[in-house]
């Protein structure tokens, strides 16, 4: 099983994005993503640090991929979009891209260039999946909300699965707050009574996002930027078992400020089988920053929970 580290949600400064990447280069990951997929009023980092970082990573003897934005709002976001799948550069692509939205899709099939199908592509069906394989995506990421039975049904309903053709590869999102929605609307700003181009850059001020609670007091989502997530963390350590049966490849686990590596090296002792998946949830409790959940994964509502599988 390959882990890969997803691309970092939430709005951190520049020192400690730069120092978080650092130290990230160090750990046991097969795979890093890069870039701003949130908002594009993020820009304490630019095209050129990622594509920095990205040479490190490789050095490291890392897969990189860059991510691309989720929402494409104006003709800047397309220009950025535009220079991030060229890499860049005028003589040519070094390092794959993860679409997160379909005009990225049809630049990248128009460039003939091989891709990561995101999970904001909202792919649900078959047809779907092997249309985005045709076009060059070599790896797709279901939707955060699809159950395991799903991803069975649809890796085997792939007309690849008996042509022959190249497989592809499935990355299950398996670590993190869960990105629920996207808005044209900046809830952080409006947290603050301010407007979303005023913002403040209030983002900074929530490194793991802004938790939201019921009525009843009850921890329900968090906001990032123009971002909703869980306010309950997605964990499947304690599933570790399950993943390749349901044909999981890869697991996304998704940047925190705090604890990150050792989140990484108690999943990369489950994908070594040095611990027992019922071993693992009593060493991630104490490292995360909101309770668990799994229930999306057994087609449940997705703040459940069920620790003994």
């Amino acid at each position: 099983m390959k882990l890969s580290l997803g691309p970092l949600l939430y709005y951190w400064s520049r020192e400690d994005t730069l120092a978080f990447y650092e130290q990230a280069a160090t750990w046991p990951l097969d795979i890093v993503y890069l870039g701003e997929t949130v908002c594009s009023r993020r820009h304490l980092l630019r095209l050129p640090d990622w594509l920095e970082l990205a040479e490190k990573f490789s050095a490291a003897g890392k897969e990189v991929v860059l991510s691309s934005q989720t929402l494409i709002e104006s003709e800047s976001d397309l220009k950025a979009l535009r220079k991030l799948i060229a890499n860049g550069r005028e003589d040519g692509k070094r390092f794959k891209v993860e679409a997160n939205e379909w005009g990225a899709v049809r630049l990248l099939a128009e460039a003939g260039r091989e891709f990561v199908a995101g999970p904001t592509l909202n792919t649900y069906n078959p047809d779907t999946l092997d249309m985005l394989a045709e076009m060059g995506a070599t790896r797709w990421v279901p939707p955060v909300e699809m159950p395991r039975t799903m991803i069975k049904e649809m890796l085997a309903a792939l007309p690849s699965a008996s042509n022959g053709a190249a497989r592809l590869e499935t990355e299950l999102f398996g670590y993190g707050r869960l990105p629920l929605a996207f808005s044209a609307r900046c809830f952080t700003a409006r947290h603050y009574n301010l407007q979303k181009d005023d913002c403040q850059f209030r983002c900074l001020d929530h490194p793991d996002g802004l938790v939201l609670a019921s009525r009843e007091g009850e921890d329900f989502l968090a906001i990032n930027g123009i971002q909703t997530q869980s306010a309950r963390v997605m964990s499947l350590a304690h599933r570790f078992d399950e993943l390749d049966t349901a044909g999981i490849d890869v697991l996304r686990l998704s940047p925190q400020s705090r604890q990150m590596e050792r989140i990484v090296a108690i999943y990369r002792a489950l994908a070594d089988g040095d611990i027992a998946p019922k071993e693992a949830p009593a060493q991630l409790d104490r490292l995360m920053p909101a309770a668990p959940c799994d229930g999306y994964w057994l087609g449940e509502a997705g703040m459940a929970y069920h620790p003994a599988p």
